[in-house]
């Protein structure tokens, strides 16, 4: 990022040394600092939300590695009473095999402890490879697909998704479309929520009356296509609108306005079926 802040200013310096510069060849100077503030405002907007994952995976593996950690050391006061019980002729055998006992109950704990904690960092990879096994690159750049703490996240772009200023759903979405739906076919039991988000523009519609209609009007035509034209169950479907006030990026750039004009498709999956998707995560190999 250090470096397309560097190129404005040498573009200036650059104009300056060569004396008095013309208004187009300043304007196109202008264009390009512009585009380049944008992008590095993009860049760190997309840093933080990695930093933001990286914290609560962070959080989760050092949790699981505090419990492992308690558990090693568990093992460690009960092989010395064993020990000491082993050395002491008035111990009795009793209690010898309650310390044994003991001693392996813990040690089958660590290892669940251990295999929660590899299940955990593969899960995301799975669910993720999952939903995204049927979008082409060229729907990879309007689509992001992401997993946080079990909850699965299809973020699609406004324009792909809808006709120019409508909440219309445009023909060019339907095959798109028809994937999303299929990957929500996969999780039948599954919630669902088309959650509608719009950029802090005001719409300037007779029959839209502000934002919050805008996005949850787009919600809703996403929904019923869903429903009518790619047959997902109505019963697990929720349509919602955030207006402006779910950005994800700074509202003052172009990019970052387009970023925020968005539909959210969310699938959370209930307690059980999330404990049964960390029971199909794949073994990673023990050292």
């Amino acid at each position: 990022m250090k470096l397309y802040k560097s190129v404005p200013i040498m573009l200036f310096t650059l104009a300056l040394a060569a004396g008095c510069v013309s208004n187009k060849k300043y304007t196109e100077l202008q264009d390009t600092y512009a585009k380049l503030r944008e992008r590095n405002q993009e860049l760190s907007n997309k840093y933080q939300d990695s930093q933001r994952e990286l914290s609560g995976s962070t959080s989760r593996v050092k949790s699981l590695e505090e419990q492992i950690a308690s558990e090693k050391a568990n093992v460690t006061a009960l092989q010395d009473a064993l020990n000491k019980c082993l050395n002491s002729s008035s111990q009795g055998n009793v209690n010898i095999s309650k310390l044994v006992d003991e001693i392996n109950s813990s040690n089958k704990y660590i290892k669940q402890l251990v295999n929660a904690k590899n299940k955990s960092d593969s899960l995301n990879m799975v669910l993720t490879n999952n939903l995204t096994r049927s979008l082409s690159k060229e729907e990879l750049g309007d689509v992001d697909v992401q997993v946080l703490k079990g909850v699965v996240y299809i973020s699609l772009a406004d324009n792909m998704l809808y006709k120019s200023g409508s909440y219309e759903v445009s023909d060019k979405a339907g095959e798109t479309l028809n994937k999303i739906a299929k990957i929500i076919k996969d999780y039948d039991t599954y919630d669902v929520l088309i959650e509608g988000n719009t950029d802090n523009v005001p719409i300037a519609q007779t029959n839209i009356r502000n934002n919050w209609d805008l996005s949850a009007l787009r919600a809703s035509s996403v929904v019923q296509v869903l429903q009518t034209k790619y047959a997902v169950d109505p019963k697990r479907l929720t349509a919602g609108g955030r207006g402006e006030f779910n950005p994800i990026a700074d509202n003052t750039t172009a990019g970052g306005k387009a970023k925020n004009r968005r539909t959210q498709i969310i699938i959370t999956p209930k307690l059980d079926q999330f404990m049964d998707l960390i029971g199909k995560a794949p073994e990673q190999s023990q050292k």
